[in-house]
């Protein structure tokens, strides 16, 4: 006798309930066909919390710190991606003189957050939506749900169009002047774009080395007159020509080669292509993006949907570490407020407290003498 193992799939459709899904489950048993049944939504893989943060940067990991040191029920869902697992020498983080690698970085702050008790979940989440007084998400593998919710979705880099540079990533390519200027001092630095920000970055390298040259891979340029007239009067190198490839000796770029056969020298490359910000679960619920993606926040990092908020790189803060950190320090204080007044309004913390008076000692000992 040939025994099939039981299987059983989850289907999500579209019909209310307490957070907007219901669920057909259907038992499979061998090749038969098997029955559908109507599943109460306890019953399925839905995650809840009181607050959720999606994404495991510095931003996420922050706030989830601040959270968990205030009692607040928090999970973070962690896709891996942060873009600080890119940076192998990090030299500008408060209290590492020597530095630290971008990856231990994020180790240490996830295990500081885990020391309060704040729980961390592998999960790339997909949408986002607003359902009454929860945040419904779905991600690869689970369904979650939460009555605030913090994104610190990051961004990405768009890395320069060149074959073989990828594996000089955060050695010697790089995306940030701000953070990396410092380390090519004296180096011939290439700054790969066609745009004022290209124009910039290359007007500000020239404090670190006196060689610096602009890459535009055949395309034409698109700064405007003023900035034109600056990298005339400062005198730096424009190359236009595609770039057919990049020599390299392990991690550290050593030549560009152009399609006129040409071949230029550099230490260190400088990408200004642009950013795309992760921004689709906030659009999900609803919230406001400026016109370049970015997730518009006010000063306590709350977005234009209550209950939301955002942090980190994915809003129109600069893009630096200690930034998003201190961001999400922010973000995580209006929440923890945020949670306190709500309780205070329905009456909830006297479920607390009554809890309390009946289990725990709820005046002092006095002491006489």
């Amino acid at each position: 006798m040939v025994r099939h193992r039981q299987q059983r799939l989850f289907i999500a459709t579209d019909r209310s309930n307490q957070f907007g899904f219901t669920f057909e489950v259907k038992t499979v048993l061998g090749h038969g066909g098997g029955r559908l049944c109507r599943a109460p939504l306890f019953l399925l893989p839905v995650l809840q919390a009181e607050v959720i943060i999606v994404g495991g940067g510095l931003a996420g990991l922050s706030a989830a710190i601040y959270l968990g040191r205030a009692k607040r029920d928090t999970l973070v869902l962690d896709s891996g991606k942060s873009m600080a697992r890119w940076e192998p020498h990090v030299q500008n983080y408060l209290g590492y003189p020597a530095g630290i690698r971008g990856d231990q970085l994020l180790k240490r702050g996830r295990e500081q957050a885990q020391r309060y008790g704040v729980r961390f979940r592998r999960e790339e989440v997909r949408t986002a939506r607003v359902k009454r007084d929860r945040f419904v998400l779905r991600g690869e593998r689970e369904v979650y749900a939460c009555r605030r919710l913090l994104l610190a979705t990051g961004i990405f880099h768009l890395p320069p169009d060149i074959p073989g540079v990828a594996p000089c990533l955060g050695h010697s390519m790089f995306f940030c002047k701000d953070c990396d200027g410092y380390r090519v001092q004296g180096k011939r630095i290439a700054i790969y774009g066609w745009t004022n920000e290209t124009a910039e970055y290359a007007l500000a390298m020239l404090l670190y080395t006196p060689c610096v040259f602009i890459v535009t891979d055949g395309r034409s340029p698109k700064w405007d007159a003023r900035h034109k007239r600056w990298l005339r009067e400062y005198e730096v190198p424009i190359w236009q020509k595609t770039i057919t490839e990049v020599r390299h000796h392990g991690r550290q770029l050593s030549a560009l080669v152009f399609e006129n056969g040409n071949k230029v020298s550099v230490e260190a490359l400088f990408a200004t292509r642009g950013d795309i910000y992760l921004n689709k679960l906030a659009k999900g619920v609803g919230a406001r993006v400026d016109a370049e993606g970015q997730i518009v926040v006010d000063a306590d990092m709350r977005t234009s949907v209550g209950g939301v908020y955002a942090a980190g790189c994915v809003t129109p803060a600069n893009c630096q570490m200690t930034i998003a950190a201190g961001q999400g320090a922010v973000a995580a204080q209006a929440i923890n407020r945020d949670l306190f007044e709500e309780s205070l309004a329905n009456h909830s913390l006297r479920r607390f407290r009554r809890a309390q008076l009946r289990t725990r000692r709820t005046k002092p000992k006095v002491l006489v003498g």
